[in-house]
C-alpha cells in the first residue's frame, strides 16, 4: 500500500498532459493546436479544483449554478476574466459532463450560453492573443463540447486497473 499515494499523485503538468493526449485522440488533426491546448487546460484545471474550493473559484456542481451566478446576476458581464470562467464552466458541464447534466438541464441551451460568454470575453479582453483564443472558443464551442463529451465517454468506458504489486 505504500505505492498507492505515488500512483495517485499528480501535478498540474501531468494533469494537463493527460487531458491533452486524450483530447487529441478524439480530435481531428486539422484542429488548431492552441485551441486543443486551451481545452486541455480547462479540463486539467477543473480536474484539480474542488466544488468546495475556497482559495480558487470552485468547480460548479451543476449548470444551475452557472445560471444563478452569471445569468441571474449580470454584474460580471463586463469582466473578461469572469466571462472566460463562465464559458469554461459551461464547456466543462455541457461538454465533459453532458451525459450527467442532460437529465436535468437543456445542455444545448447552456452550450449556446457558453459560446456567448466566450464571445463577451473576446470583446472585453485586454490582449489581442487572448481575444483571438476567446473568439475561436466562441466560434467553435459546439464542436469542442462534442469532443469533450466523446472524451468523457471514452474515459468512462476504459477499464481501470491499478497494479500496486499485490500478488495473490
Amino acid at each position: 500500500m505504500d505505492e498507492l499515494p505515488i500512483l495517485l499523485a499528480t501535478d498540474h503538468r501531468r494533469t494537463l498532459e493527460f487531458f491533452f493526449v486524450h483530447l487529441q485522440d478524439v480530435t481531428e488533426s486539422s484542429v488548431d493546436r492552441q485551441e486543443l491546448l486551451y481545452n486541455a487546460s480547462v479540463l486539467a484545471h477543473y480536474a484539480q479544483v474542488s466544488t468546495c474550493a475556497t482559495a480558487d473559484m470552485p468547480t460548479p456542481s451543476s449548470l444551475a449554478h452557472i445560471f444563478d451566478q452569471y445569468v441571474l446576476d449580470d454584474t460580471l458581464a463586463d469582466d473578461a476574466e469572469m466571462m472566460e470562467a463562465a464559458g469554461a464552466q459551461c464547456l466543462l458541464l455541457a461538454g465533459f459532463f453532458a451525459d450527467q447534466m442532460r437529465g436535468r438541464h437543456n445542455v444545448r441551451w447552456y452550450a449556446a450560453l457558453g459560446a456567448g460568454f466566450y464571445h463577451r470575453a473576446a470583446e472585453r479582453s485586454r490582449t489581442t492573443r487572448n481575444a483571438q483564443v476567446m473568439a475561436a472558443m466562441a466560434q467553435h464551442f459546439d464542436p469542442w463540447c462534442q469532443r469533450h463529451t466523446r472524451l468523457s465517454r471514452e474515459l468512462r468506458d476504459q477499464p481501470y486497473l491499478l497494479d500496486i504489486g499485490n500478488k495473490n
